[in-house]
Parts: C-alpha cells; sequence; structure tokens
C-alpha cells in the first residue's frame, strides 16, 4: 500500500504510474496529453516530484521515474520520508 504523504495529489500519482508504465523519458507536454490535464498543471506537479526525488529530470524538460518512485508506487517507502 502507497503511504499518505500531505503534499501528494492524485496528479502525482497519475504521473509516477504513466512515467513507470510506459518506461519512457516524457515531457511535461506529453504527459498532460495523455492524462488529460493542464501542461503548465503537470510542469508544476513535476517540480514538487523532482524535488522529493520520485522523478528524475533527464534532461531540460524531461523526465523519467525514479528508483525511489518505483519503490513509493510499491509501498517500500515510508511517508515520514517524502515528508522532509
Amino acid at each position: 500500500m502507497r503511504p499518505q504523504v500531505d503534499w501528494m495529489n492524485q496528479t502525482d500519482d497519475r504521473i509516477l504510474e504513466l512515467l513507470e508504465e510506459s518506461e519512457l523519458i516524457l515531457s511535461p507536454a506529453v504527459m498532460a496529453k495523455n492524462l488529460e490535464y493542464n501542461r503548465s498543471w503537470v510542469s508544476e506537479r513535476l517540480g514538487k516530484l523532482v524535488g522529493s526525488g520520485l522523478v528524475d529530470q533527464v534532461e531540460d524538460g524531461y523526465y523519467r521515474i525514479s528508483d525511489r518512485g518505483r519503490g513509493y508506487l510499491a509501498g517500500e517507502i515510508d511517508a515520514d520520508e517524502l515528508e522532509n
């Protein structure tokens, strides 16, 4: 079971799931199109996910899920680790 983290929302989970399932490096625009969100909203959430170590920024404007992100999706990370 995934930890419940106060700063995270449904968009964050959907971004992580998309990155994990696709196994691709994606731009915010591509993620937004596939998740039916606004690109600026996805970019905002990616900033939080990168800051927490759940997503890696590969190069300017391109992202992939990190090992920590995979651990979060698998329920292997405590919420306390993501709150700090």
